[in-house]
């Protein structure tokens, strides 16, 4: 009887000590995980650490039903520290030429500078504890200096990591430490009719916090587009929430009843440039997706599908004849495109990517633009004789590769947030130059802020000829003292402009 006992409190014993070293070694095992993950992973990976945060974070949440009203105290203190104010300056130089001096001396000599001072401000979420902060791009465009002002009010002078017109996203760089990030949510499971907060600057009123719900999602509301800006493919999904945002919340925190960031606020409906009912942020996950980018390589990777899509109306539907009001249209199939590689036809109806339902256009965008060129998506579609099919479909870039491109090609042909093309003969032959480069792309920085615009064309830098693209990159990216551009315009108009002179 004693034997047995013992033999109890013995495999009881033993039992105990079991699940204390499974207790033990479960922490120790994602410990060393993560530390090789970050050993071997991105930089995006190593900096951003909101989602390590966000399941310690939710627990201590107590979210409502969608409908109800719940107690949202919590998630704003968690929050509310996690927003900045992201204030600018913005100069604009013009450099006057001086045609005396330049016939005695030679091109931009006695020029004098001529500035225009401006500034704005807006909001920021910091989600990384080692400085990177995610902003709209409008808020930084063409700013020359850009301060962040913590919720403790210390200030920071901030630089651009990378910008993205197209889903008007940026991120910014300070240099401190131990910041509170975000948690990051998914911006997937979010509901119609479920509790948000919108977390800003409005009015330079600096920690506002505003709620509301969620009114819609994948709202296209032909913000980015409305913008003319070249060679700028906008994505537009917006999150449509009633949490009252105004001038200065842009950048800013939309978050759930968990403090968990869903979107980044962006805009207004509004005729008075004021609140007036309904505001629209970008969804996290795809927010996520273009932070990385512009972490680990300075741009987007952007892929496409290969294709013209539009929206299901009933005079579309009736037109083409179409079973129901369900996916996008195919209205063109891009040539050696992943799309035509993979068999799709113009006539085509897109139903799903994945999994997930595709009813709109701007639903479509989104989900293509969390993915980078390479990746491989499952499409659903109803082909024009009514068979519903799926196609695997390779993503590709803007060039039709489906590799990434590296920080040095990128550098290359990159400098001061413009990207540059060589000149072609025939552009040569029209303007009567030799040597030149043309100006591809512009983000913001420091060409932007000069003035510069896509299409004009950089002839000379310090009055020396610009031969290659790489030759003026280099240039530009390695220069530490006063700089001199000889410029033309799509015209052939010359000038000057010039910066640190």
């Amino acid at each position: 009887m004693n034997q047995q006992t013992n033999f109890k409190n013995m495999r009881a014993y033993v039992k105990t000590i079991g699940l204390g070293l499974v207790g033990g070694l479960i922490p120790l095992s994602a410990y060393l995980f993560f530390q090789h993950d970050q050993d071997t992973t991105s930089l995006s990976d190593q900096v951003i650490d909101g989602n390590r945060k966000s399941m310690a974070r939710a627990v201590n949440f107590t979210s409502g039903t969608p409908l109800s009203a719940p107690d949202l105290v919590a998630a704003s203190e968690s929050s509310i520290n996690a927003v900045v104010h992201v204030t600018t300056k913005t100069v604009h130089t013009r450099v006057q030429r001086d045609p005396f001096y330049e016939f005695f001396y030679g091109p931009g000599s006695g020029s004098r500078e001529f500035k225009q001072y401006g500034a704005g401000s807006g909001s920021g979420v910091i989600v990384s504890s080692k400085g990177y902060i995610v902003t709209n791009n409008h808020v930084i465009d063409a700013a020359s200096e850009i301060e962040v002002i913590l919720n403790d009010d210390s200030k920071y002078k901030a630089s651009i990591v990378g910008a993205d017109p197209s889903t008007d996203l940026a991120v910014l760089k300070i240099e401190a430490e131990n910041l509170t990030p975000i948690a990051l949510g998914n911006s997937d499971e979010l509901k119609i009719g479920e509790w948000v907060l919108a977390v800003g600057n409005p009015f330079n009123l600096t920690s506002t916090v505003t709620a509301g719900i969620v009114s819609a999602k994948a709202r296209n509301i032909n913000l980015l587009g409305s913008r003319g800006q070249q060679n700028i493919v906008p994505i537009e999904s917006f999150i449509q929430t009633d949490a009252a945002v105004n001038p200065g919340n842009s950048g800013g925190a939309l978050v759930n009843t968990q403090g968990e960031l869903v979107g980044i606020n962006t805009a207004i409906a509004s005729q008075t440039g004021s609140y007036s009912g309904y505001s629209f942020a970008i969804p996290v996950n795809l927010m996520q997706k273009v932070m990385r980018d512009l972490i680990d390589y300075g741009m987007v990777q952007r892929g496409y599908l290969g294709v013209q899509i539009s929206d299901i109306n009933q005079e579309l539907k009736e037109e083409k004849e179409l079973p129901s009001l369900k996916g996008v249209y195919v209205a063109k199939v891009v040539e050696d495109g992943g799309a035509q590689k993979a068999g799709l036809k113009e006539g085509d109806v897109i139903l799903k990517v994945g999994s997930k339902e595709i009813n709109s256009v701007a639903s479509l965008q989104e989900e293509i633009g969390k993915r980078r060129p390479g990746d491989k998506v499952i499409v659903t579609i109803r082909t024009k004789k009514g068979n519903q099919e799926t196609r695997e479909i390779v993503l590709r870039n803007s060039d039709g590769e489906t590799d990434l491109k590296s920080k040095a090609e990128i550098s290359k042909n990159s400098a001061l947030g413009a990207t540059f093309v060589p000149v072609t003969s025939k552009e040569k032959k029209e303007l009567n130059i030799s040597y030149g480069v043309k100006i591809k792309s512009l983000t913001p920085g420091k060409l932007k802020s000069l003035g510069l615009e896509e299409g004009m064309y950089i002839t000379k830098i310090d009055n020396q000829p610009v031969e290659s693209v790489e030759f003026l990159t280099s240039r530009l990216n390695n220069s530490d003292k006063g700089v001199l551009l000889e410029v033309l315009s799509g015209s052939g108009k010359k000038d000057y402009v010039g910066f640190g002179l």
